[in-house]
């Protein structure tokens, strides 16, 4: 019943609105172009009153008139701006040029190694006088000037009443490499050398201790005598 009640009314009303379609569509069809409304015809896209012939004559291709016929050069300047692209193309060209006559920038490591600045900062030593003695006094300057909190100071007062460390340890995971410990130290014996090969398969072999400082120190003064006395000379 409800179908039946749902199905007459539908019809009527189906069948005006496309017959109401049929005839807004077709408004206008039987109307000459130049007579026609704005609705139908935008003359800022199809303009009737425009003579075709003018347009044709004024008609440019690629920067240039249109020709009569088209040509071989037409053809070939075509293909080569399109296909080879020349503003691609040479610049490709003279990068790969450059490339195979510059020098290498790459060396062979670890058998060939760059120049490193006196200014790098790499793996920490403690220094001695020439005469043997330890320059580090104890003041635990570096201590309190590190700002990781990595190194460790213990000392003790020797018979002569001066202070020397019975342990110095700093822990390598935990320093930053600023340099304020080198900075701070007042008779440079905590220093940081150019060394920057000390990678390690633990963790202990890292935490470095007073003889492993000494022994850097021992192992590179030379180097580290230049490194003090290049900074002292740009200071000054």
């Amino acid at each position: 019943m409800l179908q039946k009640f749902l199905a007459k009314p539908l019809r009527p009303i189906t069948r005006r609105a496309f017959s109401i379609y049929i005839n807004k569509s077709s408004a206008g069809a039987d109307l000459n172009p130049s007579d026609a409304p704005s609705k139908h015809f935008n003359k800022q896209f199809y303009n009737p009153d425009l003579d075709l012939e003018d347009v044709n004559e004024n008609i440019t291709l690629y920067g240039r008139e249109k020709p009569d016929e088209l040509t071989f050069t037409d053809v070939w300047d075509t293909s080569y701006f399109n296909v080879i692209c020349p503003e691609y193309f040479y610049h490709t060209w003279f990068c790969g040029f450059l490339t195979t006559i510059e020098p290498e920038w790459t060396i062979n490591y670890p058998f060939e190694k760059g120049p490193i600045s006196p200014l790098f900062r790499g793996e920490h030593a403690l220094r001695r006088y020439p005469t043997g003695e330890e320059r580090c006094i104890a003041c635990k300057l570096c201590q309190s000037a590190c700002p990781a909190r990595a190194i460790t100071i213990e000392t003790e007062p020797r018979p002569d009443n001066s202070r020397r460390t019975t342990r110095y340890d700093i822990d390598m995971t935990k320093c930053i490499y600023c340099g304020f410990c080198q900075e701070a130290c007042p008779v440079d014996a905590i220093v940081e050398s150019s060394n920057y090969e000390f990678a390690t398969y633990g963790h202990e072999e890292l935490l470095y201790d007073k003889y492993k400082l000494l022994d850097n120190g021992d192992k590179w003064e030379p180097q580290l005598a230049r490194n003090i006395e290049f900074l002292q000379s740009r200071l000054n």
